[in-house]
């Protein structure tokens, strides 16, 4: 892959090897699902991004038990008038990350909403989780914390605060959701699984992306 953000028109649904997977953040514009994307492989944070305006793909690469894996990262639309292209690019979605902006009431209230259209596409094969973004704005909160980990419970998926700002939690949410897929699809994994996490990048600055990078 030339750059790390790849826009798609058309999306047809994929056909992955075993050793891929298919992972998508979903939820309104505005959330900041652009910027917890490009901090996870080390690009710099920016307090203002235009907003999405076609679905783009980063790659990842996780090593478990000496077996890699690679993390197709899929960035959303959140726009109302775009929501029908969603429901295109969540085919083949094997994870399903729902964010939420914890200062905008609305983001949260409209989360019955994306799991409403997930589950008409992928049914409840996924595995998902949610994120309450933008953790560093606490003082603005808007959405109580524990109001979000109980709908998170009544959704029976994890649930964790993040920021954009400090990518090792996001890192470590998308991990966590990973092993959680290969341990239910890969039975046959007798031993612990180790977790060890690293990113496949290929595009320009990559050196300085590396030097950057802060997790994964």
């Amino acid at each position: 892959m030339n750059n790390p953000n790849v826009d798609v028109d058309n999306e047809e649904e994929e056909e992955y090897d075993d050793d891929e997977i298919k992972a998508i953040l979903i939820g309104e514009t505005g959330t900041g699902k652009t910027s917890l994307i490009n901090t996870s492989i080390g690009l710099e944070f920016k307090e203002k991004l235009e907003s999405t305006q076609s679905s783009s793909i980063i790659q990842k690469t996780i090593t478990i038990n000496d077996k890699s894996y690679t993390i197709n990262l899929w960035d959303t639309i959140g726009q109302e008038q775009y929501r029908a292209l969603n429901k295109i690019f969540m085919k083949g979605a094997k994870i399903v990350i729902f964010v939420y902006d914890i200062t905008r009431l609305e983001t949260f209230q409209q989360l019955d909403f994306w799991f409403k259209s997930t589950k008409e596409v992928l049914g409840n094969k996924p595995i998902m989780g949610i994120i309450g973004n933008k953790s560093d704005l606490y003082y603005q909160e808007a959405v109580n914390e524990n109001v979000a980990e109980e709908y998170a419970k009544k959704k029976g998926v994890p649930f964790s605060l993040a920021s954009a700002k400090t990518p090792k939690v996001f890192c470590d949410f998308l991990e966590e959701l990973v092993l959680k897929y290969i341990q239910l699809n890969e039975g046959n994994i007798k031993k612990p699984i180790t977790k060890k996490l690293k990113i496949n990048y290929e595009g320009e600055d990559e050196e300085k992306i590396n030097k950057k990078k802060k997790c994964c």
